[in-house]
């Protein structure tokens, strides 16, 4: 009896942790759209202003490639490392890699 009440624990705990775990990854994908979003509404405000205002220097390519570098690590970090190999399937297979030498 007690063997059953065990594996159904465990069962429950692991369903709980993979839901914690698909939650907090619909947040990163959330918050990285919403970044997204904020970023291409004032990009495009600060480029109607400099293009109105002063034609003459385009100043707004500072905003748009430092704040661009910015978005461009948030999605490295949400999606980038997947699509390039390096994601967590890519860091269990080495754990499990390097555990296999060492036997």
């Amino acid at each position: 009896m007690s063997k059953v009440i065990e594996d159904n624990m465990k069962s429950a705990f692991k369903k709980e942790q993979q839901y914690l775990k698909a939650q907090k990854r619909v947040k990163d994908i959330k918050g990285f759209y919403t970044h997204l979003t904020i970023y291409c509404v004032v990009i495009s405000i600060l480029v109607f202003i400099n293009l109105k205002y002063e034609p003459h220097f385009h100043w707004f390519w500072f905003s748009l490639i430092g704040w661009g570098t910015g978005l461009f690590i948030h999605w490295l970090r949400v999606f980038g490392f997947n699509l390039l190999g390096f994601g967590k399937k890519w860091e269990e297979h080495k754990i499990k890699e390097f555990m296999n030498k060492e036997k």
